[in-house]
């Protein structure tokens, strides 16, 4: 995920890389899955696969907890699943506030797993007047211009924005400004914060995209290395230099199917 600043390499006072910290969510769903199915211990290998990691990563990112199993029973799935939670933060209660209650913010304000999971929807923000007291998902939304006292009242570190691209830079500014500390970002731009703030994008058309470029690798691989390439793309490919109209930034402007 991008960020607007550089991330520290380790988290925590003991050293835990950020790529493990990462992973300890995939581990804890994985291990909530099997502690709901009552099962009392795993093994590396059973809960890497679930967690879609090999069993030597596991390892060695359970180390950094001081977790090493023991040999022919593996590991205490309770015991992992407290220790992980406390790991990350979870013992406790954290209340969050979601900035923009459109079709994507309502989806979200609707997702039944933020309680379980230890975080608290405190209140629910949006510019249009015309929102402001509407029930989405039980809750009253509420106008951005009440935003600061929000976030004072009800001590969110928290904030979640899922506004148009244009607005999320000004709403990112005021949560930093009230107080907020980590931003889950949604809109589709990259948000500038200062040092002591962490955000982590969220952008499903980037991961769309990644996935289009991996169905194009292997529609290649299906027709002898060459990919099927749609017309539109098929059509640009075939343009010259000496025939394309370069655009004002000195780049090949696309070329639209006639």
């Amino acid at each position: 995920m991008a960020t607007g600043r550089t991330h520290r390499p380790a988290t925590r006072s003991r050293g835990i890389p950020e790529a493990t910290v990462a992973r300890l969510p995939l581990y804890l769903r994985a291990l909530t899955a099997l502690s709901e199915r009552s099962v009392p211990t795993v093994s590396s290998e059973e809960l890497a696969a679930a967690a879609g990691v090999n069993s030597a990563k596991l390892r060695k990112d359970f180390s950094y907890l001081g977790s090493y199993g023991t040999r022919g029973v593996g590991y205490d799935v309770e015991y992992l699943v407290y220790q992980i939670s406390r790991e990350l933060g979870l013992t406790q209660d954290w209340p969050i506030v979601m900035v923009g209650i459109g079709n994507l913010g309502a989806a979200l304000a609707n997702y039944g797993g933020f309680a379980s999971r230890g975080f608290r929807v405190a209140a629910l923000i949006d510019a249009d007047p015309s929102m402001v007291g509407k029930p989405v998902a039980g809750m009253p939304v509420q106008f951005i211009d009440d935003l600061e006292r929000i976030v004072a009242e009800n001590g969110v570190s928290i904030g979640v924005i899922a506004t148009p691209a244009g607005a999320a830079q000004q709403v990112c500014d005021r949560l930093v400004a009230a107080g907020v500390t980590s931003i889950l970002n949604f809109a589709p731009t990259v948000l500038s914060v200062p040092d002591g703030v962490d955000v982590r994008k969220v952008d499903l058309s980037i991961e769309l995209q990644i996935l289009a470029f991996h169905e194009q690798r292997k529609a290649g691989e299906e027709t002898g290395g060459e990919a099927i390439l749609p017309p539109v793309v098929r059509d640009a490919a075939a343009v010259t230099p000496a025939e394309g109209r370069k655009g004002p930034d000195g780049d090949m402007p696309a070329v639209m199917p006639a």
